[in-house]
């Protein structure tokens, strides 16, 4: 569609009264003391029920933050599954609490001795919970070593994951696409490196196909059952299966499946190993890859309290983390980062930073004087089917988070609207790029946004819409309503009378 075509649509949509379905009885907090107002809620939550046949399926909260504007609730108290979104309260949390500038870090230590091009002991990995250890900087740090004129090491190479305490576990996921070896489930873990993630790659050229991974494990093997055809254009990922094979020695088969023309290559990611022995394998292929040799096994303990620091890395800054966590929804990361939270407040009774974590993300809620009864924060990421919160709570909290020292740096962490991030190819065409800065929410039955929008006053309000239904694949459009709405229409009334409540809100309950 071409974009002045698109536009006109859309604000011929918004433009109009609908009058489909009633709106539902209004609450304590009537809106009908306001011109104009009550209007642009009513269109927008007759669009909802049109569009989701359910008068329940949506909330939504919208408050002016520096100019003219009338709040706007339609559901607000409803307790709802939030998605992703639930990562701005986790990364808020965490700019505030541990502050921007926090770091995690790595260290490489030993109990023995260097001697000649030989580290005669064993070398200790003390992990400390990074978010993001990649394979750059792993080689970059474990190059020192080599650097050092070190080509062997005789001793074990060990692996200290007991910066985290986590009691059990963590609450399973039921995910629906059956996958188990997804990205996105990947759990956190102190032992966490790359992700945990290895990157495959099929390509065709006039040999055939060539097949690889990065990294290279020796534990993981591919096999290449993709066929090579002539030029064409090139497929599309969904085009091949990828289907791992776990055998009893934890060693891994990946058959690939598919045709590909020649010149093309297809790509896939997946988290294939328990994480100890994942970082334990990329450090002794890197190690290898370096020229560096281990004699003895891996294994998992704690480090002496004698161990004398070799090398280490330390991760970039807490804004570089939250901006990679709200830019992709990271689910790994932000969950890493709960457990960070508790990690450093951990109280002396308690056994589970996951749990810690949450206690510390409610006192700070509380603090702030949010009423945060019914909220259930989980795991930090949205990844959770229990995780609930209500649109008024999230308004409220970002609201907060406008106000806060660090709102530049949570700001600057969300996707932009119709630009980048998971909002790149949401509301283009429709006048809106780079308007508003907006975390987005997907979940099966779930869609939702919370973020900052402006509107044609260079008004900015935050806003938190959440969509819960069955089927919610329309959901974002709805959503993506309300950002529209708010851009071109906004609910600036004036105040004819107050309801006898004596609130300035207006509101759908």
């Amino acid at each position: 569609m071409y974009p002045g075509i698109r536009r006109s649509v859309l604000a011929s949509l918004v433009a109009c009264t609908v009058t489909a379905t009633p709106i539902a009885a209004l609450g304590e907090n009537d809106d009908s003391g306001f011109s104009g107002n009550r209007l642009w809620t009513n269109q927008l939550k007759n669009y909802a029920i049109q569009s989701l046949h359910n008068e329940n399926a949506m909330s939504m909260a919208a408050i002016p933050l520096n100019g003219p504007g009338i709040d706007q609730f339609i559901n607000a108290d409803a307790l709802m599954s939030p998605g992703s979104i639930m990562k701005l309260v986790t990364t808020f949390a965490a700019l505030e609490i541990l502050g921007p500038n926090h770091h995690w870090d790595t260290d490489f230590l030993t109990d023995g001795v260097m001697a000649g091009d030989t580290l005669k002991g064993n070398l200790y990995v003390r992990f400390g919970g990074d978010p993001k250890l990649t394979i750059e900087r792993l080689w970059t740090t474990l190059s020192e070593l080599r650097s050092m004129g070190i080509t062997r090491i005789e001793g074990d190479l060990v692996l200290d994951g007991t910066y985290f305490q986590v009691d059990g576990g963590f609450p399973a996921f039921e995910d629906n696409g059956d996958n188990p070896h997804a990205p996105f489930l990947v759990e956190p873990s102190a032992y966490l490196t790359n992700l945990n993630l290895m990157h495959f790659q099929v390509r065709a050229d006039e040999r055939g196909t060539q097949a690889w991974s990065t990294p290279s494990l020796g534990e993981v093997v591919i096999d290449n059952r993709v066929v090579a055809t002539s030029e064409g254009p090139c497929p599309s990922r969904r085009s091949f299966e990828w289907e791992p094979m776990i055998h009893e020695d934890h060693r891994v088969t990946v058959r690939v499946t598919g045709e590909l023309p020649q010149g093309c290559r297809t790509t896939t990611y997946l988290s294939l190993l328990p994480h100890e022995q994942y970082s334990a394998s990329l450090i002794r292929s890197l190690l290898g890859d370096l020229g560096v040799v281990v004699s003895g096994g891996n294994l998992n303990g704690i480090t002496p309290e004698d161990a004398r620091l070799v090398m280490k890395t330390t991760s970039p800054d807490l804004v570089t983390m939250v901006r990679d966590i709200n830019k992709w929804s990271s689910n790994v990361m932000a969950r890493q980062l709960l457990l960070t939270l508790g990690a450093e407040n951990r109280l002396e009774e308690e056994n589970d930073d996951r749990v810690a974590g949450i206690r510390v993300v409610y006192d700070w809620l509380e603090d702030k004087g949010i009423n945060t009864a019914g909220m259930v924060i989980d795991n930090g990421a949205g990844l959770t089917r229990h995780g609930r919160i209500t649109a008024r709570q999230g308004a409220q909290i970002l609201q907060h988070a406008w106000n806060s020292p660090y709102s530049a740096d949570l700001m600057a962490s969300m996707p932009i609207i119709a630009m980048d991030g998971t909002m790149a190819r949401r509301l283009r065409n429709t006048g809106m790029d780079g308007e508003g800065r907006i975390k987005t929410g997907y979940l099966e039955n779930v869609r939702s946004i919370a973020g900052f929008t402006r509107d044609s006053n260079n008004t900015t309000w935050a806003v938190v819409g959440m969509v819960n239904n069955d089927p919610a694949w329309n959901g974002q459009a709805v959503l993506d309503r309300i950002l529209y709405s708010l851009h071109f229409r906004p609910p600036t009334g004036t105040a004819i009378s107050h309801a006898a409540s004596g609130t300035s809100e207006t509101s759908i309950q």
